[in-house]
């Protein structure tokens, strides 16, 4: 089973996925907490177009998906600011944004390449060790600021309106933390692909809150779940020949389905 790891684009698809599992879940636990889940499809839409601009004019698809969605990300922040009491409005606005910007650059560059669907759905045969690079040091930025913001985001995410209130840069560390998903969701678009990544922000949260009894336990569940349905999900791509993003997603849903059974068996 394993003689698979002597094959370079497999050693490079795991050490990428891994990251992948970590800060996905990681970042997806605050915004489940936060009834936020839905900026995951906003961020990642604008990302599409992103790597759509990335490979139009740049050739760097990557480069155009992150800067495109930490634009979003900054776009969510100052519509809020703009609709205060009808913040939610950000996300579908960025979102149609997003989608109709994507639709505009892929008919300017003819339609769907090879390159773009790869961004699309998630290849495992795709990820270069320049991918590993970007998504190793976006990774280790990303899980650096949310030790140092740790606190701060707690607070935010279960008293919003305490943490105001105690003197906490609720706008600061809000677009802080609206960019880190930003980020996520650039760096885990090569494994997972754009439209389903935002699946693997969720639903390894979604499980692991049938089963834990604290906030530190649920971070932990989502992570080993979410670490879990990426490396099955890549080694079962590769054996039965199947779109690694798509496989990944649908093991993460089978851990879902198994913990809400569970659950209603033990209760």
């Amino acid at each position: 089973m394993f003689e698979i790891l002597q094959y370079d684009f497999m050693q490079r698809a795991l050490i990428a996925g891994m990251f992948v599992g970590f800060i996905s879940p990681t970042i997806g636990t605050f915004l489940v907490l936060r009834r936020l889940s839905f900026i995951g499809d906003t961020l990642s839409h604008s990302t599409l177009a992103g790597v759509a601009a990335g490979i139009l004019l740049w050739n760097q698809p990557v480069l155009g998906g992150i800067i495109f969605a930490v634009l979003a990300a900054l776009g969510i922040d100052l519509l809020r600011k703009v609709y205060k009491h009808y913040e939610e409005l950000s996300m579908p606005i960025m979102m149609s944004t997003g989608i109709g910007l994507a639709v505009v650059l892929i008919s300017i560059s003819d339609g769907f390449t090879v390159d773009l669907f790869t961004y699309l759905f998630g290849s495992i045969i795709a990820v270069t060790k320049t991918d590993i690079m970007t998504v190793s040091i976006l990774a280790i930025g990303i899980i650096i600021t949310i030790f140092l913001l740790y606190k701060e985001l707690m607070y935010i995410s279960f008293d919003e309106e305490g943490a105001r209130l105690n003197g906490i840069p609720f706008r600061g560390v809000n677009l802080i933390f609206t960019i880190l998903v930003a980020l996520t969701i650039a760096s885990s678009m090569r494994i997972v692909g754009i439209l389903l990544v935002s699946s693997m922000i969720t639903i390894p949260v979604a499980a692991s809150l049938q089963i834990a009894n604290s906030f530190k336990q649920t971070l932990f569940f989502a992570v080993l779940f979410a670490e879990f349905s990426v490396v099955s999900g890549i080694f079962a791509a590769y054996y039965f020949d199947l779109a690694s993003g798509g496989t990944i997603v649908l093991i993460s849903v089978s851990v879902l389905l198994l913990t809400i059974l569970y659950k209603k068996l033990r209760y």
